[in-house]
């Protein structure tokens, strides 16, 4: 009994790279739709936090920046950010995150806008949030918002199949932080529309220097998990990858490290929140784990 409880909780964290998912109303939906009801404390804390998220989103120049969500616990991989999007500022002034979730009634990929509020009240943990938000300089993030509200390429980009876990130099399969970075490829490669979007933007990619850099998984458990877990493959992954268990994958933090790469200018905010406070680190250094103030942060209180 014990080691089907051990197995049982490595696939249920093994989708450990999940971007998110859709109303879930399928066989998938144990895996899909995890979430449990938040408390009106839990809300209201997040609503406040999403608020001053809102703020700093003000406060950009251009109308497209690259935002990050703390969503499942990733903390044994050493991963803080799982899910990356696309944040559009409206004409009316308001922020929208455009990103790929899982539609777990239809059992595909999607791209769906959401806000800011809807944004941060993604997370597994109410009690501790992470956003980063990149922005760019002007005429790449001008390219930037024209690309992503492009919605033929938006589609264009968009696989047929998802899995938490894509390897990034395949077309069969797709996660949330993928379809991001070919579409800043798309967009920062000039390419042309087009079927064959992905497969261009991807030798982009490659061209441009972009290296995801691998994930261990410690466990041969977690591994297994590609075969019990509808959201996790790993029959796109180069064979010695598996048996090393170092698998590339499309990470938030991937995506920042070439943003940073290719446009020094671009900078850097972490906003974080415990039970007690909310604080903006900036700049490139991660903020402490548990959301702890350092030197030259704001702090603002929640009680």
């Amino acid at each position: 009994m014990r080691a089907f409880q051990r197995l049982r909780s490595a696939l249920l964290c093994a989708l450990w790279l999940a971007c998110g998912s859709a109303q879930a109303g399928s066989a998938l939906s144990n895996f899909c739709d995890r979430q449990d009801k938040l408390s009106a404390s839990e809300q209201d804390r997040l609503l406040r936090f999403a608020a001053v998220v809102r703020t700093e989103l003000a406060r950009t120049d251009g109308g497209a920046v690259l935002i990050s969500r703390s969503g499942l616990d990733l903390s044994r991989f050493d991963i803080r950010y799982s899910h990356a999007a696309l944040a559009l500022r409206g004409a009316d002034g308001a922020w929208a995150a455009r990103q790929l979730y899982f539609a777990c009634d239809e059992k595909r990929p999607r791209i769906f806008d959401q806000g800011i509020a809807g944004f941060a009240l993604g997370t597994d943990d109410p009690a501790l949030g992470y956003i980063a938000i990149v922005t760019l300089p002007p005429g790449a993030a001008q390219a930037l918002e024209l690309a992503a509200r492009d919605k033929q390429r938006a589609l264009h980009l968009l696989a047929g199949q998802y899995s938490a876990n894509a390897y990034p130099w395949s077309l069969r399969y797709q996660n949330c932080n993928q379809w991001v970075i070919e579409m800043m490829a798309s967009s920062w490669g000039e390419l042309a529309d087009g079927a064959d979007l992905r497969a261009r933007s991807q030798d982009w990619l490659r061209e441009a220097g972009y290296a995801p850099e691998p994930v261990l998984i410690k466990s041969p458990l977690t591994m297994m998990a590609a075969y019990f877990v509808p959201l996790v493959h790993v029959n796109d992954h180069p064979a010695a990858d598996r048996a090393a268990r170092r698998l590339q994958v499309s990470l938030p933090s991937t995506l920042e490290t070439f943003t940073r790469q290719r446009y020094p200018a671009a900078e850097r905010v972490e906003l974080c929140h415990n039970t007690r406070e909310i604080v903006l680190h900036r700049g490139w250094t991660p903020l402490a784990a548990g959301c702890v103030a350092g030197p030259g942060d704001t702090v603002l209180a929640l009680d």
